[in-house]
């Protein structure tokens, strides 16, 4: 099989970052973008450093028989609708979370995802982050036993400074703190737990900041999770903070705690249990996509589709259950009351 070609729907800054990834991804090349505004294609060719198609009609590209992946990377209320067409048409598909802003929608695109036969990835790219690979391996090697409690959280004040913030403040839009950002923090949690989630508990709050007010929708989430096995987890998803960038994980297990990037582990003889251990990693610090590890996460995905598999992580399978708990989570907030995840019919 030759290199898949891939076509971005959507040239905001996260386009701007799938570009560049793709440049170093063996197996798949960027060759086509589509956007409403027209584009000199050798313009855009000088500012991407690589030759585009230049597309202003979505279903152009989808027609374009040397298209063979999508790669949506438009506002998040398109994605739903973008992704069953591109899944119609035959075309793989990468979907910037998240996958929809209302579950049913999301049902629609894996059935859609699942009718045609295609691959699918999603943008849940902390998972592939050095900092998640360590905390894997020491999950696997058992030095913290099992966990029976984990808080991951997700602190980014999207604010009038960030570039998503004119359309982030709509509730059509964003949806919710969760799905516009923090469902990266429950995602995580979901990774490092290994389990199914039988009940959700979510209370929502909104800071009075005045540049906080235009939000649609309240921006501070706090959610409790408790697990089939009795297990419990906690996620707080902020966008609404004053302060650097923090994704917080504490894990806490029968036989030690990690914190971070810090450990201490009873299975590690002659550790000092007053202070904790560092273990040097590149820690997930920043929002701004550029930084985040698209990479090895798009090159797992071109290489699950020549082997004819799903990709590891982030396939789409994995990713809806990360949703369908993060829509548990709204509909808990929105209703005052403990939601099961088997109210969501799947």
């Amino acid at each position: 099989m030759g290199d898949l070609n891939v076509g971005i729907v959507g040239l905001g800054w996260a386009a701007g970052a799938h570009i560049e990834t793709f440049k170093a991804v063996h197996g798949a090349n960027i060759t086509a973008v589509c956007s409403r505004r027209e584009h000199d294609e050798a313009e855009l060719a000088r500012q991407c450093g690589t030759p585009l198609r230049a597309y202003t009609c979505f279903e152009d590209m989808l027609a374009d028989p040397d298209v063979h992946v999508i790669d949506i990377c438009t506002p998040h209320p398109y994605h739903a609708g973008q992704a069953i067409a591109a899944a119609q048409a035959g075309k793989h598909v990468i979907i910037e979370k998240p996958i929809a802003i209302a579950y049913e929608d999301a049902k629609d695109v894996r059935d859609a995802i699942r009718k045609n036969g295609v691959s699918a990835c999603v943008c849940f790219e902390c998972r592939y982050s050095a900092h998640f690979t360590m905390i894997r391996s020491v999950i696997d090697a058992g030095l913290l036993g099992e966990i029976h409690f984990s808080e991951v959280d997700y602190y980014h004040g999207i604010g009038p400074w960030y570039a998503q913030y004119e359309w982030n403040i709509r509730k059509d839009f964003g949806g919710s703190s969760l799905l516009t950002a923090g469902c990266h923090a429950l995602d995580a949690l979901l990774f490092f737990m290994d389990g199914q989630v039988s009940e959700v508990t979510s209370y929502h709050t909104t800071s009075r900041r005045k540049e906080f007010r235009p939000y649609e929708y309240d921006t501070t989430s706090v959610t409790l999770l408790k697990f089939e096995d009795g297990r419990v987890g906690k996620v707080t998803s902020s966008i609404d903070c004053l302060q650097p960038y923090y994704f917080h994980i504490h894990l806490v297990g029968s036989e030690g705690s990690l914190l971070d990037n810090r450990i201490y582990s009873a299975r590690l003889p002659g550790m000092v249990k007053e202070r904790w251990s560092t273990l040097e990693t590149h820690l997930i610090d920043s929002g701004d996509v550029s930084d985040h590890p698209y990479e090895p996460q798009f090159q797992a995905f071109i290489d699950s589709i020549g082997r004819g598999e799903p990709m590891p992580l982030t396939d789409f399978d994995t990713a809806f259950e990360s949703h369908r708990v993060v829509f548990a989570a709204d509909l808990s907030a929105a209703e005052g009351r403990p939601v099961k995840l088997s109210e969501l019919k799947e």
